[in-house]
């Protein structure tokens, strides 16, 4: 996260004595990423950050694969997974890959008797439906529809609901989740081009502190393994912390779309990226203005990444039959395009209120049993004149 920010107290320096009011010092942690290269915070906690109470059972939470080498273009009815009460007992991992998982949940109560931490992946959630907050041992970000928050790997948090009707699509990144780097200056600041700015930003606030003792579980996932670690201290202890290193939240609301005379290809709607995949936001737009454009998007093909788009809202101009909570999958290695008839039917059209999320991948993805159950079997063949 290129931007600086810090919450609570903290002392004038690093790494020197920090007394609490009452005697003692307080705990300095640093936490960071990619060894002491990538982003990091230092956190200053009331008690040891390493108090290890007990260890109890180890889950295995890796994703059941179905089809090992896909070629075959999919819609995944996303509304059919079913909501369960458990937060990470909803979440549902449907396309895979070494580098990256990407699922879908529907969590109807918060996350409130454990605590959450993902130690090998930094977490993306895009909000469908539901508001909430999200807490973390770094402090509070409200969330509601159309939100994406990221959520480093490492970080202690738990997710509050204020509704039983929630609906997330999440991915899991295996690699560190960054701002495009061609939006930003060299110092890491957004540049005018950008289409949002470190001022659409939602940061952590309201930083909770608690001085309890006493055991408080915390689900660790590492390696496609589910820890139950018991500590002997409240995990949101810290009192104070500044860095680089922590959750956020952008609505893709606050994407202001680039647009052209002609079709603009779509990298321009990139949010995020990774060194092994980008997230872009398809948002509502002016359409292309050349008095003879096209505004649907030409086939093109797909060599080297598998496409993942995840329906959010509005008319989904180059798709046949698509709704709300559909994921289509294009994979790799074979071209696609708009479905008979988009290409004709965009032209002269003025704008679009579609409002959906993407995913390509370099890698391809494979194909989860949790997918099959909610996947249509027929797409691939809707090209079909």
């Amino acid at each position: 996260m290129p931007i600086y920010h810090k919450l609570g107290k903290i002392p004038s320096k690093r790494h020197v004595v920090f007394e609490k009011a009452d005697g003692g010092l307080y705990y300095e942690q640093l936490f960071g990423t990619v060894g002491f290269d990538g982003m990091s915070s230092l956190l200053y906690q009331i008690h040891r950050p390493t108090m290890v109470k007990s260890i109890g059972e180890v889950l295995d939470v890796r994703p059941k694969i179905a089809v090992e080498h896909n070629m075959k273009a999919m819609l995944l009815k996303g509304f059919q997974v079913a909501p369960k009460d458990d937060y990470l007992e909803s979440r549902e991992p449907l396309l895979v890959n070494s580098d990256i998982y990407v699922g879908l949940a529907a969590p109807r109560q918060s996350l409130r008797d454990y605590f959450y931490k993902n130690a090998d992946a930094d977490e993306l959630l895009f909000v469908h439906r539901g508001t909430g907050t999200l807490r973390t041992f770094l402090g509070n970000i409200r969330f509601e529809y159309g939100d994406y928050l990221v959520i480093p790997r490492g970080m202690i948090y738990q997710i509050e609901f204020d509704t039983t009707d929630n609906r997330l699509l999440y991915a899991e990144s295996f690699h560190p989740i960054y701002t495009p780097k061609r939006y930003r200056n060299w110092f890491g600041q957004l540049l005018e081009h950008s289409p949002f700015c470190e001022r659409d930003y939602k940061l952590p606030e309201n930083l909770e502190t608690y001085d309890e003792k006493g055991e408080f579980l915390i689900k660790v996932k590492k390696q496609g393994q589910l820890h139950q670690m018991v500590y002997s201290s409240h995990p949101f202890d810290v009192v104070g912390w500044d860095g680089y290193n922590f959750p956020y939240g952008f609505s893709i609301h606050n994407f202001e779309p680039i647009t052209g005379r002609v079709h603009q290809p779509p990298p321009v709607h990139q949010t995020f990226e990774t060194s092994a995949f980008v997230v872009c936001s398809f948002c509502p737009r002016l359409y292309d203005y050349h008095p003879k454009a096209i505004p649907a998007p030409y086939n093109h093909s797909n060599i080297d990444s598998d496409e993942v788009l995840y329906y959010v809202d509005g008319d989904f101009m180059s798709r046949n039959n698509i709704e709300q909570g559909h994921i289509t999958l294009h994979p790799g290695g074979i071209p696609h395009g708009p479905h008979p008839g988009a290409y004709e039917r965009s032209i002269g059209q003025k704008e679009t209120h579609e409002l959906a999320v993407m995913i390509d991948t370099f890698k391809p993805f494979q194909v989860t049993e949790n997918a099959l159950r909610i996947d249509d079997g027929k797409y691939y063949l809707s090209w079909m004149e």
